[in-house]
């Protein structure tokens, strides 16, 4: 099945508009939080995938590993990384989600439910995970065409998956 242009370009924009959306909610929560958007994503991923080094935290996340060192500084100083050496390299640092910021991501993703709960209240369940179903099956089209381009981007292994 082959979309249209038109259509493509649309799916662009409502996913632009849902990207600007989810910045404003978090410009709002940060506030709130007194955490910036980009460091209380990195922390929800940090959570999310577990413990692992800042290269793979910055390949995942598809930035350069400054911006994350930059962050990841800003959230052990919140208490909300722990970092240590790792074990089969001292050089090398992995960072992982403390205690403090497990209790922090959790009050954040209430927040965030509250607005989609609201948003979403006339929906069905199944609308909701079928949309988030097609939404992970374009994200992984998109990968894998931008990876053909030789421009890869890969979710790096980290040392253990939370269910944060």
């Amino acid at each position: 099945m082959s979309a249209s242009d038109e259509a493509a370009l649309e799916l662009l924009r409502q996913l632009r508009l849902a990207g600007q959306l989810q910045h404003a909610w978090m410009s709002q929560a940060a506030r709130l939080f007194q955490l910036h958007p980009a460091s209380a994503l990195l922390l929800s991923d940090l959570a999310l995938h577990g413990e692992c080094r800042l290269s793979d935290l910055a390949k995942r996340k598809m930035v350069d590993i400054s911006v994350v060192s930059r962050q990841v500084g800003q959230l052990t100083a919140a208490g909300l990384v722990d970092r240590r050496p790792a074990p089969e390299d001292g050089r090398a640092t992995l960072v992982r989600v403390s205690e403090h910021g497990h209790a922090e991501l959790k009050r954040m993703r209430e927040s965030y439910l509250d607005l989609f709960r609201a948003a979403l209240s006339d929906w069905a369940e199944a609308d909701v995970t079928a949309l988030a179903r097609t939404i992970s099956s374009m994200n992984d089209a998109l990968r894998d065409q931008l990876d053909a381009g030789g421009q890869a981007i890969t979710t790096p292994p980290c040392a253990a998956r939370s269910g944060a």
